[in-house]
């Protein structure tokens, strides 16, 4: 058999073997890492559909979807689903403000300390982790 010959019988099969270990790649996705969280349920006074939770150990809070959770309003809960990672979102601007930052180094440094203390930030609105609930149930007791 000529080296030619070989080629076309080896490459196909090398291919069909690449595509093979890619697909089964591509399926060996671990799933979302489940998570137990709980705290109190709260609705968004902005937005009444809207209902966040934040987690008594972490303090973190996060919007819930997955479940209809109206019923667990103002009450304590144990919740598991999982967070929902979407794309990287950068937000910020100048710090500790544009004025600061744009003085440079015309600002006497003890009141550019004094503002950056002063723990003005960044306004705007705060993105909030969500999590999926799969169940949900309350835990006894009322939030505080």
């Amino acid at each position: 058999m000529r080296y030619t010959d070989r080629m076309r019988v080896a490459l196909p099969l090398l291919l069909g073997l690449a595509c093979a270990v890619g697909t089964a790649a591509a399926q060996d996705k671990k799933a979302p890492k489940a998570v137990t969280l709980s705290g109190c349920v709260l609705s968004d006074e902005k937005a009444p559909d809207l209902f966040t939770l934040t987690d008594t150990k972490t303090s973190k809070s996060y919007r819930l979807t997955g479940a209809n959770v109206r019923e667990y309003v103002g009450k304590l809960v144990q919740t598991n689903g999982s967070i929902v990672v979407k794309g990287l979102h950068v937000s910020g601007g100048l710090q500790p403000s544009a004025n600061v930052a744009a003085q440079a180094g015309a600002m006497d440094p003890s009141r550019a300390a004094v503002v950056a203390a002063s723990g003005i930030g960044p306004t705007g609105n705060i993105e909030l982790s969500e999590f999926r609930i799969k169940t949900i149930r309350p835990s006894g007791g009322a939030c505080p």
